[in-house]
């Protein structure tokens, strides 16, 4: 005999991360090819050497820094294990019963469907619209009396899509305050909408308790390998947040680490305005030579290849490129070294190519 395992746990995809071969340029994940600044790998080093202490179990200190930031209280700040473990806590403090409902888009971040399952809650998938945005419309009108949360992914993974201010504030006015809205700002610092139409969560959050604002430092901050994101919203939320947390999960290293980097923020996020110039060169490119590109307002492109997404993911990766194949919806290409970025061009516009899989 063996140990009782929960049978629906058969049905739960494994959450699957961009691959990684050596020699191979790698454009299939969603990190920063920039490397800590000096002044965080100095905090990281600090941190390392009192590795043998616990870590602070309220993260007060970050949570601290992250409330001056966005001049919130500290008790509207929750740290996880990056934003993903705020996604499942999130699933867990707000749904207990089998018809209990998470709303979200799809295809959108494949993390959702597995807290959600994971959970034992309903998971209701919303199509994407035309131009591969959520159908804020549409989402809006899923709602049901069931329904606990909705996910909005805001860039959106992996399609890089993104609505401006407007249309979430008119999401946010029609879904019923009882519903928890998350928005999932992943990509926040790679958007580049005027001023006046920037969808800024945190400012969309606030006066709504019902709004849930999740960042990350794995993206623009360059810390993708110490797992550490964050959650504004109202103190009840965090609150029960804080309750489910696995204790200990942020780590010292990955606490220090991300003060350091909010401390060198204006310098760090300087370095997105070079990732944006590699993506729309890129976007360009792949344009002229015939693809269909979403849109992006992240750090990755999206490009609808439906049936053939597999396919092109292994003929890329076969010229020296690891991209992101998703079913059979499209493939995930993220922007990276611009002599990386050149060696995928050399293969996406190469006319074979281009006549194997858009002709």
């Amino acid at each position: 005999m063996s140990a009782h395992i929960r049978p629906d746990l058969d049905a739960i995809p494994a959450y699957i991360a961009g691959r990684s071969l050596p020699g191979v340029v790698k454009l299939a994940s969603n990190e920063t090819t920039f490397p800590p600044l000096p002044s965080v790998a100095k905090a990281i080093a600090e941190a390392a050497e009192q590795a043998n202490r616990y870590p602070d179990i309220h993260v007060s200190e970050l949570r601290a820094a992250i409330a001056e930031f966005h001049d919130v209280a500290i008790e509207q700040v929750a740290v996880g294990c990056g934003s993903v473990a705020l996604c499942q806590e999130i699933v867990q403090i707000t749904c207990g019963q089998p018809t209990d409902e998470v709303l979200f888009a799809w295809r959108s971040f494949e993390a959702y469907p597995i807290v959600t399952q994971v959970a034992g809650a309903r998971a209701v998938q919303v199509p994407l619209n035309s131009e591969y945005a959520h159908d804020l419309d549409a989402l809006a009108a899923a709602v049901t009396p069931n329904t606990r949360v909705v996910f909005v992914c805001n860039p959106n993974n992996p399609t890089g899509t993104a609505h401006r201010r407007a249309d979430i504030e008119r999401f946010l006015d029609v879904v019923p305050d009882t519903v928890l809205v998350v928005l999932d700002e992943a990509y926040y610092e790679y958007l580049r909408f005027p001023a006046d139409e920037h969808p800024n969560g945190v400012e969309l959050g606030r006066g709504r308790p019902n709004v849930l604002v999740l960042r990350t430092f794995s993206k623009a901050y360059g810390l993708a390998g110490l797992r550490v994101g964050y959650g504004i919203g109202d103190p009840a939320v965090i609150t029960a947040l804080m309750k489910v947390r696995v204790p200990f999960s942020v780590n010292r290293i990955a606490q220090a680490a991300a003060i350091a980097s909010l401390e060198a923020r204006h310098e760090l996020l300087e370095r997105t305005d070079a990732v944006v110039a590699e993506r729309d060169r890129m976007r360009d490119a792949l344009v002229a030579a015939g693809y269909r590109v979403a849109a992006s307002q992240a750090n990755f492109l999206w490009l609808p290849l439906g049936e053939r997404s597999a396919e092109y993911g292994a003929a890329s990766a076969e010229a020296g490129v690891l991209v992101r194949p998703y079913g059979t919806d499209g493939v995930r290409v993220t922007a990276g070294d611009s002599h990386e970025n050149d060696l995928y061009l050399r293969f996406a516009t190469d006319p074979a190519t281009v006549e194997r899989f858009l002709n």
